[in-house]
């Protein structure tokens, strides 16, 4: 499990660096959660169905992407915005 959380912190090290801390409301945040399940949504569709390489990483990729935005989300919480 470590080395996982070790890929997400790393995930919210680059989305912070990207795009600064953000402040959304909690419906905001859902959206873009929503927006990063739907991309591993995808990732899995496709390698299920063939039409992109039999390995599963861009499907892990987007799992870490979900879990960093879940974890944006309750920093944001904690920081008392609402």
């Amino acid at each position: 499990m470590s080395k996982v959380l070790v890929e997400v912190e790393k995930e919210r090290s680059r989305q912070d660096e990207k795009w600064g801390e953000q402040n959304h409301y909690p419906s905001e945040w859902l959206m873009i959660l929503l927006e990063e399940v739907g991309e591993a949504n995808k990732a899995a569709l496709e390698t299920h169905f063939g039409t992109v390489s039999d390995d599963w990483k861009k499907y892990r990729k987007e799992l870490i992407h979900v879990a960093a935005v879940a974890v944006a989300m309750v920093e944001c919480l904690d920081r008392g915005i609402f």
